[in-house]
């Protein structure tokens, strides 16, 4: 995964941003091994979606949950991409024996 360090990209009060697999942190952010994992997963979602479809489902199910929720912090946590990335961003051999589609079945 590219990582490109800029001031911009992602906007100020966040660390990072994953934009068609690329690694985009803010500054000087450090990055632990578990946050490059969690961003990895997410390129891979985006790969199986062909990266389109992963922010279109993403924005649409955020929008749901929004409205199930009325709370965008519950949302966010929610939605599919999120809750693989998070439950497996600690175990860093996790891409290695990933099922293909694996947000669908959480």
């Amino acid at each position: 995964m590219k990582i490109i360090r800029n001031n911009i990209i992602p906007f100020k009060g966040f660390k990072a941003i994953n934009l068609f697999g690329i690694l985009f942190v803010r500054g000087n952010a450090t990055m632990s091994d578990t946050d490059l994992n969690h961003e990895a997963i997410h390129s891979e979602q985006m790969k199986e979606l062909l990266y389109l479809f992963f922010y279109l489902f993403y924005v649409i199910e955020w929008i749901v949950k929004v409205i199930k929720y009325k709370d965008l912090d519950l949302a966010y946590h929610d939605i599919s991409f999120e809750r693989e990335a998070y439950m497996n961003q600690y175990n860093l051999e996790y891409l290695l024996r990933r099922q293909p589609f694996n947000w669908i079945r959480l």
